[in-house]
C-alpha cells in the first residue's frame, strides 16, 4: 500500500509538470509570434500523431529504433558490466583499461558516426555501435567506482562468517556496488537515447525516429517532428518510471543499499 500511494504521487507530480509544459507551448503556439507552420498547435501535432499511428508508419519508426537502442545498450552492458566488476577486483585489469577508458569517453558519440559510416556504412550496423559506443563507459565506470567502494568491513564480517568466493561476491560485493551499478545502467539508458536518434539522423537508411524526425525538415513538416518528439520523451519516461524503476524497486531497495523518497 505504502508503495503504490508513493507511486501515484510521483505520477500526479509528473501529470501536473507535464501539463504545464504542455500549456506553455500552447501558449506560445497560438500567440501569433510564429508561424503556425513551424509552431503548430497540439491539437494538430495529436491529429498527426494519431493518423501516423494508425497507418503504421509510427510504430514501424519506433520499432526500428528500439531494436537499435536495446541490441546496442545490451552490448554495452554486456560487456561494460562485467569488465567494470573486474577493474573494481583486479588491479591489474584496472590499470590496463582506465587509461583507455579516460581516453575515449570524453570523445562525444555521434563524433565517431562519420567515422563508422565510412568502416560499415549507412544503416542498423553503424547505428548500434555508435549506441554501444555512448553506453558503454556510464556501464563500466560505474560499476568499477561501486566495487571499490564496497566497504571494506563488510568484506571482512562476511569472511569472518565463512562468506568466500562466489557468496563473497553476490552477498555482499554486487548488492553493495548496486546503487553504482543501477545509476550506471541509467546514464547508459540515456547516453543510449541521445545516440540512436542522433546517429539515426545521420546514418539510418530510411526507417527510425532520428530519421523521420530530419525527414520532416526537409518538408517543414514540424507537426511530423513535434510527434516524433513526443514518441521519443514517451518511451523514453517508460524506461525510466517504468523499467529502471522496477529494476530499483527489485535490487537496491529491496536489499536497502538506498531508502525510498518519502514525497
Amino acid at each position: 500500500m505504502k508503495a503504490s500511494g508513493q507511486r501515484a504521487r510521483s505520477i500526479r507530480r509528473a501529470v501536473v509538470t507535464l501539463a504545464a509544459a504542455a500549456a506553455l507551448y500552447e501558449l506560445m503556439a497560438r500567440s501569433g509570434l510564429f508561424p503556425a507552420a513551424l509552431v503548430p498547435t497540439l491539437p494538430a501535432v495529436a491529429r498527426t500523431l494519431t493518423a501516423m499511428l494508425l497507418d503504421g508508419s509510427m510504430l514501424r519508426h519506433a520499432a526500428y529504433t528500439l531494436y537499435r537502442l536495446l541490441f546496442g545498450l545490451g552490448l554495452a552492458i554486456a560487456v561494460g558490466l562485467p569488465l567494470g566488476i573486474l577493474m573494481g577486483r583486479f588491479r591489474a585489469v584496472e590499470h590496463f583499461f582506465l587509461p583507455l577508458a579516460s581516453v575515449l569517453m570524453p570523445i562525444p558519440s555521434l563524433a565517431w558516426v562519420p567515422v563508422f559510416i565510412l568502416w560499415f556504412g549507412i544503416g542498423d550496423t553503424t547505428t548500434i555501435l555508435i549506441v554501444f559506443y555512448a553506453a558503454t563507459f556510464p556501464m563500466l565506470l560505474n560499476a568499477w567506482s561501486g566495487v571499490r567502494s564496497v566497504n571494506p568491513l563488510w568484506l571482512r564480517a562476511a569472511g569472518a562468517m565463512g562468506a568466500q568466493g562466489q557468496a563473497l561476491f553476490w552477498k555482499v560485493i554486487i548488492p553493495g556496488a548496486s546503487p553504482f551499478i543501477i545509476t550506471g545502467f541509467r546514464q547508459a539508458v540515456l547516453r543510449a537515447w541521445i545516440a540512436v536518434v542522433g546517429a539515426e539522423i545521420i546514418a539510418a537508411s530510411a526507417w527510425g525516429l532520428g530519421w523521420v524526425i530530419f525527414d520532416a525538415k526537409e518538408f517543414l513538416n514540424a507537426d511530423v517532428m513535434l510527434a516524433s518528439l513526443a514518441v521519443i520523451g514517451g518511451l523514453g519516461f517508460f524506461f525510466e518510471r517504468v523499467v529502471l524503476g522496477s529494476i530499483e524497486r527489485a535490487t537496491i531497495l529491496r536489499w536497502g543499499m538506498v531508502r525510498a523518497a518519502k514525497n
